[in-house]
């Protein structure tokens, strides 16, 4: 393999672990986890909001730490590499339980992120993201599975979720 295709297969995996650490970060709420992939003079616009990509991340666990839980998917992620700055488009589904009217709602979103990451120090970062919602949908809960089957492991929020209990996995 040549150095330069050794070096850009390197930098889109270091640049797609951004895109992974984010969406771990707004499931399990973990704001330091969510700055990290920003640097700090990094821009957000997702039309709602526009300002810092730290004050995103603030913003983004205030509101989803009303939810009662959230999963983040990615998809598929199309990294262009020129030198120290790259372009993605980064496929997104993000799914929220939500208390609307004091009723249990499944609210969808499926979309993209059109970012700039630059590479500082050595450091790939974020240094621009824009979320574009390409749909969205809500509609009453609907996961009589889980009432059936109480016993099924559920995910949880930051320490109580068994992806942050290492030591409890190594025994398991």
């Amino acid at each position: 393999m040549q150095p330069d295709a050794l070096r850009a297969l390197v930098d889109r995996h270091e640049i797609s672990e951004l895109s992974v650490r984010y969406m771990r970060g707004l499931d399990r709420l973990d704001l330091d986890l969510l700055k990290s992939v920003y640097h700090d003079d990094a821009t957000d616009d997702r039309g709602f909001y526009t300002g810092s990509g730290h004050g995103l991340c603030e913003l983004a666990v205030q509101l989803l730490a009303s939810h009662l839980a959230n999963h983040h998917m990615l998809g598929q992620m199309a990294i262009d590499i020129e030198g120290d700055v790259a372009f993605g488009e980064i496929y997104f589904q993000a799914y929220h339980r939500i208390i609307q009217d004091g009723l249990e709602m499944d609210f969808m979103v499926m979309g993209r992120y059109a970012d700039r990451y630059e590479r500082r120090g050595g450091v790939w970062k974020i240094a621009h993201r824009s979320e574009l919602n390409d749909t969205c949908w809500q509609q009453p809960a609907s996961d009589d599975w889980f009432k059936a089957t109480p016993q099924a492991l559920r995910g949880a929020r930051g320490a109580d979720d068994l992806t942050s209990q290492r030591e409890r996995l190594r025994t398991l």
